[in-house]
């Protein structure tokens, strides 16, 4: 399948981050039955916590003498995932199994350190070009069409936020009192088993996301939900576009606040990292932005990874979907659309839409 120059600049960026690779590692297991029996045992080795992330698989761990596929070995395997066309299907697995894997609160799991793997990480570049090929809108900026959604069925949905202002105050707030309570209360050794908020942008503004279909599919760390009513949303303004680490670390920089304490342990975890923290201050960044944005490609190649600030601090994209925008000030309104509601049954990936709510 051909791949044009913008699909491999595309597939190269997504290499560069843990969720961009374990994107293209899940669509090659779907692919290929010897990419998943190569992957899972070695996936297990190489991570820290087997027994509590695998022991839900339905697959019995490997015998402790059975030998562990080496590196080489899955890069072989690998090389045999059909590249002359895509699977749709496996794309959306993919796509759902990069996201809902994502942690900011522990280690990276094994397949997540495979993926990382330089040989591993190399041999998934023609399966990123093809990826990136069937997935164009990767590097979107935010589109006119907005959606936010909450997570229960039409008659309990809850208003859209409201004055974006006052929550932000009330964001700065609370963080600086979890900053000096963490600061007092918690032990600066990162290796202690403390955790806390993780996130880095705010819970109880607006998000909204591009497309229906992503807001179903693409969510980290997700809690089953079974209803979800979607309110189309239109706004107006300034807004700032993160498409990379660097766009990340260049927000960080110039409205910096630290948030070491709170977040020392999670993000140690993460990211193997002891140092200091800081995250964009999102009350000071909306005296000068009307929202921000999130592009799917910035999500994939930046989040759940080191973010290098500056000579001192690092950061960490956490908490923040894939083409999700952040509306920081009163300028986005319910637009006149119909609202949507959709259901699925309990344990069941696949939703259905059921009417306009």
């Amino acid at each position: 399948m051909g791949c044009s120059g913008a699909a491999r600049d595309v597939a190269a960026r997504l290499l560069l981050g843990p969720r961009g690779r374990r994107l293209c590692l899940e669509y090659a297991v779907h692919s290929s039955p010897a990419v998943g029996s190569a992957r899972f045992p070695l996936a297990r080795h190489l991570d820290v916590n087997p027994g509590a992330r695998y022991s839900l698989t339905g697959r019995a761990p490997a015998p402790a003498d059975d030998p562990i596929p080496t590196a080489e070995e899955l890069v072989a395997c690998l090389r045999t995932v059909d590249l002359s066309t895509v699977d749709p299907e496996g794309v959306t697995e993919a796509l759902r199994a990069s996201l809902n894997s994502a942690r900011y609160w522990q280690e990276p799991d094994g397949n997540d350190e495979v993926a990382a793997l330089p040989e591993v990480r190399a041999a998934l570049h023609p399966i990123a070009e093809l990826v990136a090929a069937a997935l164009p809108g990767l590097a979107s900026l935010r589109g006119k069409e907005q959606w936010a959604v909450d997570w229960n069925s039409a008659e309990n949905a809850a208003p859209l936020p409201t004055d974006p202002a006052a929550a932000l105050r009330m964001w700065t707030r609370e963080l600086a009192d979890e900053e000096q309570r963490a600061a007092r209360d918690r032990p600066l050794d990162p290796h202690a088993r403390w955790s806390g908020t993780w996130w880095s942008v705010p819970q109880t503004i607006l998000e909204t996301r591009g497309t229906v279909d992503a807001a179903l599919e693409l969510v980290e760390d997700s809690f089953g939900w079974t209803a979800a009513t979607f309110i189309p949303v239109s706004g107006f303004g300034s807004v700032l576009e993160i498409e990379s680490a660097d766009d990340w670390a260049r927000l960080c920089r110039d409205y910096p606040v630290e948030v070491t304490a709170s977040r020392r342990h999670d993000w140690f975890r993460t990211t193997g990292r002891n140092g200091r923290w800081v995250i964009p201050h999102w009350e000071r960044v909306a005296q000068d932005w009307d929202a921000v944005h999130l592009t799917a490609l910035g999500y994939y190649s930046s989040a759940t990874q080191l973010v290098r600030v500056d000579a001192e601090f690092a950061s960490v994209i956490a908490g923040w979907a894939p083409d999700s925008t952040l509306w920081l000030r009163d300028v986005a309104r319910e637009a006149t659309a119909a609202r949507q509601e959709w259901s699925r049954p309990t344990d069941q990936d696949e939703w259905a839409r059921i009417t306009d709510a």
